[in-house]
């Protein structure tokens, strides 16, 4: 079977000196590809510069909403920039997005209005952190009559919430979430989304699956995601990461899917 981690910061200084041998283990264990998103100006460099040194790799340039005080109007216009003769390896822009948690909503979110018009622009998918902001997220993809493809990545709210981003268009990150058993809101919301919906990502090294400590997830652990998600909707693993693989090919643009099976 092959999968594909959708979102993982594979450039953050804790896999230095040892990508090399975390790739050769993932991909052992099925990995093809995997997507790095882009936080801040001050590592995009380093984004693009860790996914030109190993195949298989790509990446995505934003400013996460974590980070918006330490920006100015100017990166805007050189994240717009750098759009313009991309690579074929910088395949969306992201991350991008709200978090109730940290910092201000109404200082965050016409940066994130700013990056919707941003992918427009450019025909981007669009890489979405949401924290406690699933509402506020669909307000401004309606507002800003966003008609790309959207990635909500790793997902944790209500059934109602993910329904209202997948009418909009919106694909579902699917992490380590949902191997923990104590999550029964966002398992039960993954267990009843339609399947063509999901995204399989890890989020690496944050959001570590049940039994990793903190900080220490990894791309090899897609495989227990992907397992774990098939145990919640009960459906068969193989035909489940069949499906889950066109449904991020068809998110990036990267090939022809064929339509996943329900």
């Amino acid at each position: 079977m092959r999968f594909i981690d959708a979102h993982c910061h594979f450039d953050f200084p804790c896999f230095d000196h040892r990508r090399e041998s975390v790739l050769e283990e993932a991909r052992r264990l099925g990995l093809s590809h995997l997507v790095i998103p882009g936080v801040r100006r001050d590592d995009w460099d380093r984004v693009s510069r860790v996914a030109s040194e190993y195949e298989g790799l790509y990446y995505c340039l934003g400013i996460h909403p974590w980070y918006v005080d330490g920006h100015a109007q100017s990166d805007l216009t050189a994240l717009e920039q750098a759009f313009q003769n991309r690579p074929d390896h910088c395949v969306a822009l992201g991350e991008c997005g709200l978090d109730r948690l940290h910092g201000s909503l109404a200082d965050q979110t016409p940066w994130f209005e700013a990056q919707i018009e941003i992918a427009a622009r450019n025909h981007l998918p669009l890489v979405v952190h949401s924290v406690r902001t699933h509402d506020e997220v669909a307000e401004a993809l309606k507002r800003k009559r966003f008609s790309g493809r959207v990635l909500v990545h790793g997902f944790a709210g209500s059934y109602q919430q993910a329904c209202k981003l997948v009418d909009l268009g919106c694909f579902i990150g699917v992490g380590g979430l949902v191997t923990q058993e104590r999550a029964k809101k966002t398992r039960d919301t993954l267990a009843r989304l339609p399947v063509d919906s999901l995204i399989l990502e890890t989020d690496a090294p944050d959001m570590s699956p049940q039994g990793i400590q903190p900080g220490e997830n990894s791309p090899v652990y897609l495989t227990r995601i992907l397992a774990a998600l098939a145990e919640v909707r009960g459906a068969d693993i193989d035909q489940l990461g069949r499906a889950l693989l066109c449904n991020v090919q068809r998110f990036y643009g990267w090939e022809e899917a064929a339509p996943s099976e329900r």
